[in-house]
């Protein structure tokens, strides 16, 4: 069995198992965090949402917010994890099909029934276990979906090639899978948004990232992301969610919290961009 062990714990997040649970309920009852477990639901249904992925020190608080409202609308049986590939290493869209993750919190499963649905309909994306070796995107979501739901599998995928075309091909082939499974799954797009800028120029820039996505309008995002200069690492996650949100009927979509670095480390000449944001019906 292939055991993905963690890449960033006690850099991103504590090491110790009671010392992670801590930083999580600090997150989540920090001023900037959804301070409850569960939030009223939104909608009638959900499909799942958009959440920041830095040391949690600087975007847990907001992180807690898309996990809180996912809550509200109860457990999944599976998570699907979107996330960019910061290095480059593997292939240009890849999963892991099976196997565990590793965090201080334990082990979660990965779903290979629905990875190889995803699969089946995106031939472009390959099981490429070595793609994850050193990525944190997906990995700093996992302690929040222990933490919130127990234990639910997960599907983790990752992108280094982020296109227009290549997010839809992706979010289409979700969006299928998921119909063809049956059970209730959520999909997460790990992303944070724009990168190491004063921070009014920050919320400025994040401010016309999130308008288009407020409008499910993924050619919108990538076209803003270009002409405004905007470093949303994780654009290609993001519009495939959209892209799955749409095939879906999923038409409703909210802006839950938004802050910088600078909102939580007081630091604010060079400030990350980070936004939970909710897809639901």
């Amino acid at each position: 069995m292939r055991v993905r062990k963690p890449a960033v714990a006690g850099y991103f997040y504590e090491s110790d198992r009671e010392e992670l649970l801590q930083q999580l309920d600090w997150a989540m009852k920090h001023e900037l965090g959804a301070k409850a477990l569960q939030l009223p639901k939104l909608g009638a249904d959900v499909l799942g949402g958009v959440a920041p992925h830095a040391g949690y020190m600087y975007s847990g608080p907001v992180a807690t917010w898309i996990y809180s409202a996912l809550a509200g609308f109860g457990k999944p049986d599976v998570f699907v994890v979107v996330g960019p590939n910061h290095y480059g290493i593997g292939a240009p869209v890849a999963v892991m099909k099976s196997g565990v993750w590793e965090t201080p919190l334990g082990r979660v499963e990965i779903d290979e029934e629905l990875a190889e649905r995803i699969m089946s309909r995106y031939k472009e994306i390959e099981d490429d276990a070595h793609a994850f070796s050193k990525e944190h995107s997906v990995e700093v979501q996992i302690p929040f979906i222990q933490y919130y739901f127990g234990d639910v599998k997960i599907v983790p995928i990752v992108m280094w090639r982020q296109t227009l075309s290549m997010s839809r091909e992706l979010g289409r082939a979700i969006a299928a899978a998921i119909k063809e499974y049956g059970k209730k799954v959520y999909v997460v797009a790990s992303s944070d948004f724009n990168h190491y800028e004063p921070h009014d120029v920050t919320v400025r820039k994040d401010d016309i990232a999130i308008s288009k996505i407020l409008k499910l309008d993924e050619a919108g995002l990538f076209e803003a992301a270009s002409k405004f200069d905007i470093s949303i690492c994780g654009i290609g996650p993001i519009a495939s969610l959209i892209t799955a949100a749409k095939e879906l009927g999923y038409n409703n979509v909210a802006l839950l919290k938004h802050a910088t670095s600078g909102d939580t480390s007081g630091y604010r000449d060079e400030t990350v961009g980070y936004a939970s944001i909710i897809f639901y019906s």
